[in-house]
């Protein structure tokens, strides 16, 4: 992973219509929401922040993956937030550490923004990447997804 790097979408908008597209095909676009959906959404993350905000993980300027931090990504569930989201890397570069490096990026801005807890959404064969990179579960929800928490880190006295 040592030619990746991970930037603020704000800082490469170039990557945005990459990050509409992939997000679109793997999560939105089975459930019929059009890609210029996502495309509206994506640009929502090029506002000044920090919610929302879109990571983006690239060789130069080859887009290699990305990841969001959302206000929300479980309307039944109101009272959590924020929420770490919309992860995706490229087929031809997983399991270099990718994935595990934005997720690791997006819990770090969001504890920096002030956070003390952020949560994540994860399908039953996902869940154990995720507690593998230090996520705890939290509950389960009707349709056998997972909400995961990870706490910020304790401050140094």
């Amino acid at each position: 992973m040592s030619s990746i790097a991970i930037s603020d979408l704000r800082d490469r908008p170039d990557f945005a219509k990459a990050v509409a597209d992939r997000v679109w095909r793997a999560f939105w676009k089975d459930k019929g929401h059009p890609l210029s959906l996502l495309t509206g959404l994506v640009q929502e993350n090029l506002g000044p922040g920090p919610i929302p905000t879109a990571l983006v993980a690239h060789e130069g300027d080859r887009f290699v993956g990305t990841v969001s931090i959302i206000a929300s990504d479980e309307d039944t569930r109101p009272q959590y937030t924020p929420w770490v989201a919309a992860l995706w890397v490229e087929p031809e570069d997983r399991r270099r550490g990718i994935g595990a490096a934005l997720v690791e990026r997006a819990a770090e801005f969001v504890f920096r923004s002030g956070a003390g807890r952020v949560y994540l959404l994860s399908g039953p064969h996902r869940r154990s990447f995720y507690e593998r990179l230090g996520w705890s579960m939290l509950e389960v929800i009707d349709d056998g997804m997972s909400i995961l928490t990870r706490d910020a880190p304790a401050r140094q006295a």
